[in-house]
């Protein structure tokens, strides 16, 4: 089941459009490999749902996989030859705002090698340019 919020104050959202890098989680936190996008774009909840099944399937129970981004915004569009006007449409699905710079997927508890195949078949479904980077070691 695809990700989304539980509750939300407003049910719709302006579609607003920010081309910044990112300032927060874009570094590895949680785990000891990830994967961090360098274009920007909104991330549908069955991008990330695919990404996840991707690197479970190969995985194999093995080593902990995390989740950086959470899609709580809310893409609505309007059905094909609909006139313009009687207000904005339904919500169609639930996206996360990415930025350039944004770590998406994480990794421990597995080889370097193992978390660069995985972080390829995630790349793979993803929207967005990716590069595997590592864990910064702080002094």
């Amino acid at each position: 089941m695809a990700l989304m919020p539980k509750r939300v104050k407003f049910r719709k959202e302006q579609r607003r459009v920010r081309p910044r890098k990112a300032t927060k989680g874009n570094y590895v936190a949680f785990g000891d490999y990830g994967l961090q996008s360098l274009d920007g774009a909104w991330l549908p909840a069955r991008t990330i749902e695919a990404g996840r099944v991707a690197a479970q399937h190969f995985l194999k129970r093995e080593g902990k996989l995390f989740i950086r981004v959470f899609p709580d915004k809310p893409i609505s569009k309007k059905p094909l030859e609909t006139r313009m006007g009687t207000g904005k449409a339904e919500v169609e699905y639930w996206a996360a705002r990415v930025k350039p710079g944004t770590v998406l997927f994480e990794i421990a508890g597995v080889p370097e090698a193992t978390a660069k195949r995985v972080m390829v078949r995630i790349a793979a479904k993803m929207p967005v340019k990716c590069r595997f980077v590592g864990r910064r070691l702080s002094v």
